[in-house]
């Protein structure tokens, strides 16, 4: 199979879909071929003279990737300059946060391409393997950015996360108990933070319970128990999911007059939607913005900021699946893989998730392989 990888260009997106380790699996052990843009590692610190020693090709433009491509491998969506390149009956496989775009989702069942999506491959036991990478770096990241958007030159409160002996540290509010939720807990507990991390799962609430240290309280979650520590919070992270669908608003406008000036807001779920009411997509160049004095921070590419972890991580987990669907082809390969087949989103025009019908409104279709 011919294999595409175009360079990254959201802005300030330094990921890139494949490392070099990556391509030498593809091309020396499998026989497939992998066509590389120039430069798309760059920001990963992978040049590409050592994906040409793994076995890849060198193309000069995003339009010769997706020309010479049976699959394109991605680290986010397209973006509107990408819909004409896309060709009917190719595959895409990326992360593609449907749910908080109509726009992308229509241009994908124009385009006639297939697309599973990162986001929705999902294990027997529920579990998300290729969104968990990247949610680990960016519930760690959501604390160091929380951390950096409190001090005073930001326009924060001017709180140091952990305190100091005899000022009290940080009071940290983190909203769902996922993956992003646990890696933001073990951040902020371990500067020293006062933590609360509300879920609805009471086997995940014991769980924490279980596996926090001692200042990471478990609580269920409830817009009232919410309310009532909004008061009191210096730090408040997003982390709330629902699996291909839009997050639901867990903090409305109105809660906000409920918390201190400069207190910081850190959306995580921004790429499905935000589960704050006032969230809308921000990028690293221009991060924050106030609303009636609560800072918001919603990059919504927030592991691209460190794409030399973020790189390695993703190709980590995404790997098996490319070999896989390079080998079978996407319908066999969905066939055999109950995860791979959750990750179906779009085929033949059709949106075949319905996760994603029904948070745009769109119709659904039930697809048999």
């Amino acid at each position: 199979m011919k294999i595409g990888v175009p360079k990254e260009i959201k802005p300030q997106e330094g990921r890139v879909a494949m490392t070099p380790a990556g391509v030498m699996e593809l091309t020396h052990r499998y026989g497939h071929q992998v066509f590389m843009q120039k430069e798309a590692g760059t920001e990963s610190q992978f040049p590409d003279e050592l994906y040409v020693e793994a076995g890849a090709s060198i193309l000069d433009t995003i339009e010769e990737v997706y020309a010479v491509a049976d699959m394109v491998v991605k680290v986010k969506e397209p973006i509107e300059s990408e819909y004409p390149l896309i060709k009917p009956g190719q595959l895409l496989f990326t992360y593609f946060h449907f749910a908080s775009s109509k726009t992308l989702t229509e241009a994908m069942t124009k385009s006639g391409a297939t697309c599973i999506a990162y986001e929705t491959v999902m294990e027997k036991d529920g579990s998300l393997p290729l969104l968990t990478p990247m949610s680990e770096v960016a519930g760690r990241m959501s604390v160091q950015q929380g951390a950096k958007y409190l001090e005073r030159p930001q326009h924060g409160k001017g709180i140091l996360l952990g305190g100091v002996p005899g000022v009290r540290p940080a009071n940290v509010v983190i909203i769902g108990g996922g993956v992003v939720g646990t890696q933001a807990a073990y951040m902020a507990a371990g500067l020293g933070a006062n933590v609360t991390i509300f879920d609805i799962n009471l086997h995940r609430l014991r769980y924490l319970d279980d596996v926090m240290p001692a200042n990471v309280v478990a609580q269920f979650s409830s817009k009232y128990a919410i309310s009532d520590l909004l008061k009191s919070a210096d730090l408040v992270i997003g982390a709330a999911l629902s699996v291909g669908a839009k997050a639901p608003h867990l903090i409305t406008k109105d809660m906000l007059s409920l918390m201190q000036r400069g207190t910081v807001m850190v959306d995580v779920s921004v790429d499905q939607g935000g589960c704050f009411e006032t969230t809308h997509p921000t990028t690293h160049t221009n991060p924050v913005y106030e609303v009636d004095g609560i800072l918001h921070y919603c990059v919504a590419n927030i592991p691209g900021a460190v794409p030399m972890t973020s790189t390695r991580a993703l190709t980590n987990a995404t790997l098996p699946y490319v070999i896989k669907l390079a080998e079978l082809g996407w319908k066999e390969a969905c066939r055999r893989y109950p995860d791979l087949r959750f990750g179906l989103n779009i085929v033949d025009g059709k949106i075949v998730f319905k996760g994603v019908s029904d948070s745009l409104d769109l119709p659904y279709e039930e697809y048999k392989l």
